[in-house]
């Protein structure tokens, strides 16, 4: 087996060094007998920790063993929970909590939800702030405080991009919160973005779960035609052939790449699925081996030249992954299909239509697994009243339904009165603080408990609100535009799915390709903001509500991809890789999570400036 996962590795690009070789391979060889896992779940495992790690070279180091078994040891604890949602795995403070005879179930009043926080005086509540906020806390005053606030270096930047000497750091950030804890001077709010939603399906009260076979087949079939027609119209591609015919001379077809069996792909499992009209949908076998370097998933839609000498698998000289940049398949939405929202502030001024936007993005949770106090999110809104960002852009989970208290179902609040309370009332304070200049955007997520639970998905009902143009609601996936800016968001965690689905391979003596890049490019490529079939397990995807949701003919300026993978922000280039080909650019954000656990996690702070390369970001730590 040694010499399998040998192979494993080398297939998805990773080396062993000769004097380390023998004890990497017996050590993964341990891994695979302890966790019963197979080599290509041990790689795909490994390519997980390898990217969250952000390990900059590509061999496998025997240093980073020990890492990696506390990885695999953390996912077989996560697999335990989810089969066993009742089983309690004790730590040291539930040791704390036995000694200070302090039972979880036995209290009466339970401080740790927002249940009672408006029953509280101000005096308890800055009292209930300054306790551990545990769901078992008691009703006295403890020693302990919440992790979340006793966190360090609040507002560092973790990294940057294009940023300006003049801009502040960190540690300035610290400072200035030091001295406005007491008073937050009042501002002059920035100049009021516009904005436009573009396309409003499926819309909140849809019926869902009524997607049937032939719905997903359309929509698939779709897809194939709509690259065909690009490819064509680009004029770099001749038209189309059945690729199941057995030719000796060289053919062009475009198809889906799809996964002989159950399993990742490998060599020997990948079919291309033609389109009804060349193929009647038929499948014929994939041969990769001329190819030195490509990147698939099941789902992916390619256009491949190469020759089918026997009828049964079609040989690969080349594999066409993107649709051209000025290849548009499809007519671009008329502005009545776009729902306005700046009917009532259109103005002539011709600064108001330029490109420049700045924004602060941040991606649920938004309150940490040990209460639910949203102490992250106060802390971000409290951020952002001193930076007075154009636009802010929330995307969830915010009432997480995999939030203990939330699954454990110890809270006498219903989920939309969580929402509203926790949610929409600091936001409220926030635009109500900032005036009319300040914006929101909320993006649901699948896992907000509140929510509908199908993808895609309609944006959060908030009309009774009485804020409408100034807290937005769009659906997941969702596109809008402001000052002109493009910006598309999916709180799908497509990224990490596609990662565990992605076959492959690198020129033996290249330089491997950054693999968060890759991801982000598939997404832009593809025009589809969920390009992967069969969808991964959990994703509740319904393609006869708005299956056009899921596709972007145009290349948006910001792409907007929350993750539990590491944060990112990365300027992501799409064609211009042949001769006469347009270039386009994206800046793709990975804001990571703004709580982790019990403590804090990060957003971005974006300034676009024109274009993506003069676009400064800001990954900054909550």
């Amino acid at each position: 087996m040694e010499e399998e996962i040998k192979a494993k590795l080398n297939e998805s690009g990773f080396t062993l060094d000769e004097a380390e070789e023998e004890e990497v391979l017996r050590k993964c060889l341990a891994f695979c007998i302890n966790y019963k896992l197979g080599p290509s779940d041990l790689v795909s495992n490994w390519e997980l920790y390898y990217l969250n790690r952000q390990l900059s070279e590509s061999t496998v180091q025997d240093a980073e063993m020990d890492g990696f078994l506390v990885h695999l040891q953390n996912n077989v604890k996560e697999a335990v929970i989810k089969e066993e949602p009742n089983l309690h795995v004790y730590s040291s403070k539930d040791v704390d909590m036995i000694l200070n005879n302090e039972d979880e179930y036995s209290k009466e009043d339970d401080i740790g939800t927002p249940t009672h926080r408006s029953n509280l005086s101000p005096e308890q509540s800055d009292l209930m702030h300054q306790t551990s906020g545990k769901a078992y806390s008691s009703g006295k005053a403890s020693t302990l405080i919440t992790p979340f606030g006793q966190r360090t270096e609040k507002f560092a930047v973790r990294f940057s991009i294009n940023q300006q000497s003049g801009e502040e750091n960190g540690k300035m950030e610290h400072d200035i919160e030091s001295s406005e804890d007491d008073f937050i001077k009042k501002v002059q709010p920035h100049k009021r973005c516009s904005l436009a939603i573009n396309g409003t399906k499926p819309e909140p009260g849809c019926r869902f779960m009524y997607d049937r076979t032939e719905d997903r087949f359309n929509a698939l079939e779709n897809r194939i035609k709509r690259h065909e027609s690009a490819l064509v119209a680009s004029g770099l591609y001749e038209e189309p052939v059945d690729p199941t015919l057995a030719s000796q001379k060289s053919i062009f077809s475009v198809g889906m790449i799809c996964c002989d069996g159950e399993g990742h792909l490998n060599d020997k499992s990948i079919l291309l699925q033609s389109s009804v009209e060349h193929s009647s949908g038929q499948c014929v076998r994939l041969d990769l081996q001329r190819l030195s370097q490509f990147s698939i998933f099941p789902g992916q839609i390619v256009g491949v030249e190469g020759n089918n000498p026997s009828g049964h698998c079609l040989i690969a000289s080349k594999i066409i992954e993107s649709v051209p940049v000025n290849a548009l398949a499809d007519v671009i939405p008329p502005p009545a299909k776009k729902q306005a929202l700046e009917q009532e502030t259109v103005t002539t001024d011709p600064a108001s239509s330029s490109q420049d936007l700045s924004v602060i993005i941040a991606a649920g949770p938004f309150t940490t697994t040990d209460n639910l106090f949203f102490e992250p999110l106060t802390e971000l809104l409290a951020y952002a009243r001193r930076k007075m960002p154009q636009l802010l852009v929330l995307l969830g989970p915010f009432v997480d339904s995999e939030h203990p208290e939330v699954r454990r179902g110890s809270i006498d609040m219903t989920f939309d009165d969580i929402f509203h309370q926790e949610i929409l009332g600091k936001l409220q304070d926030y635009v109500e603080y900032l005036g009319d200049a300040a914006r929101v955007v909320l993006v649901p997520s699948i896992r907000d408990a509140n929510h509908d639970f199908v993808f895609p998905q309609p944006g959060f009902d908030i009309s009774p609100l009485g804020l409408k143009h100034q807290i937005t609601s769009l659906t997941n996936p969702g596109i809008f535009k402001a000052n002109e800016v493009t910006v598309g968001c999916c709180t799908v965690d497509i990224l990490k799915q596609l990662s565990g689905e992605e076959m492959s391979r690198n020129p033996k003596d290249g330089i491997p390709s950054d693999r968060m890049s890759r991801l982000a490019y598939h997404i832009l490529s593809q025009r589809s903001f969920y390009p992967l079939y069969p969808p991964a397990e959990g994703i509740p995807l319904d393609l006869s509500l708005a299956p056009e949701a899921l596709h972007f003919s145009l290349v948006p300026d910001v792409l907007i991809l929350p993750s539990d993978m590491k944060y990112f922000v990365k300027v992501v280039p799409l064609g211009g890789r042949i001769e006469g080909e347009p270039q386009a650019k994206c800046i793709c954000i990975n804001p990571g999570r703004l709580a982790k656990g019990e403590g804090g996690g990060t957003f971005v702070e974006l300034n676009y400036q024109g274009t993506p390369d003069r676009a400064s970001a800001s990954i900054v730590g909550i």
